[in-house]
């Protein structure tokens, strides 16, 4: 079990590492360098933790309160109480 989530994850890291080393070579030969647009550059580093923030929003929900009287198959808790 361990074994595999190490070899997974030491997958992951070597293709990471791969590809940071091919666009650290690739920018090496870029003929010219980019200049930085500041919508471009907020967009890429604000859009995916917004998009993760939206999904959450909209999937979320939480359970109900504790007191809520609402058991197991819709049944009140305290008519399981008061049997007894």
């Amino acid at each position: 079990m361990v074994g595999t989530v190490v070899r997974s994850l030491l997958r992951l890291w070597a293709l990471a590492l791969m590809l940071s080393a091919g666009l650290a070579a690739a920018g090496e030969r870029w003929p010219e360098p980019l200049a930085p647009r500041p919508l471009v550059v907020l967009a890429l580093v604000l859009g995916l933790p917004v998009a993760v923030l939206v999904w959450l929003a909209a999937n979320w929900r939480l359970p109900p309160p504790i007191g809520s009287g609402a058991g197991e198959g819709g049944e009140s808790q305290q008519s399981e109480l008061s049997e007894f």
